[in-house]
């Protein structure tokens, strides 16, 4: 379950490629999963695995540095939104195209996420809080062994805070967490093909 090469990742034909091609790639995940049948979407994996790809399914070691996070986060009031995050959202940046394909409303609450947009095999949702304004995207391909789900993180900085919280998170995100989230996701794929 590694971390890729943002090459291998703009190869995709993604929308995200064009949406956010003036945001950072801040690194890129992907796990492989084995075929089920032809023609699964991400949409229709995410209907399925439901509470199966949730953090409670996590390790316990990745469970608590959620849990440590989100302690840290309200003590020091890091995930306040920012006064400035409606107009900052990316979701400005949506085309009426992308609205009419995205199955999901612009600023739909999706965990500590909103969602920008939702299409079939690609999902991104957004963050900006006072320590980062952050994008996640999921992406689901089918290859000629089975399926390829890709994970990547986009980040821009909201000031000085920015490359040090990156900094102090990064080796537990890339050591923990990500593989954790990853490893979940391949069970969550299995358990679904055979329900």
């Amino acid at each position: 379950m590694p971390q890729i090469s943002p090459a291998e990742f703009y190869a995709r034909p993604l929308r995200v490629h064009t949406f956010l091609e003036d945001v950072p790639l801040h690194d890129v995940w992907a796990v492989d999963l084995p075929r089920t049948r032809a023609g699964v979407t991400l949409e229709e994996f995410h209907r399925h695995a439901g509470r199966d790809t949730s953090i409670e399914k996590f390790p316990p070691a990745a469970r608590a540095l959620f849990g440590l996070r989100l302690i840290l986060g309200r003590i020091l009031r890091l995930d306040n939104q920012r006064q400035d995050s409606g107009a900052a959202s990316i979701a400005s940046r949506l085309t009426e195209e992308d609205r009419a394909r995205s199955s999901v409303a612009a600023g739909t609450p999706y965990g500590p996420f909103r969602v920008v947009y939702r299409f079939p095999n690609e999902l991104l949702c957004e963050l900006t809080n006072h320590t980062v304004r952050g994008a996640a995207l999921s992406a689901l391909a089918e290859t000629s062994d089975g399926y390829r789900f890709y994970f990547a993180v986009y980040v821009s900085s909201v000031g000085w805070i920015t490359p040090v919280y990156m900094a102090l998170i990064d080796p537990f995100r890339r050591w923990i967490v990500y593989p954790a989230m990853l490893k979940g996701i391949h069970s969550a794929w299995l358990k679904a093909a055979t329900t």
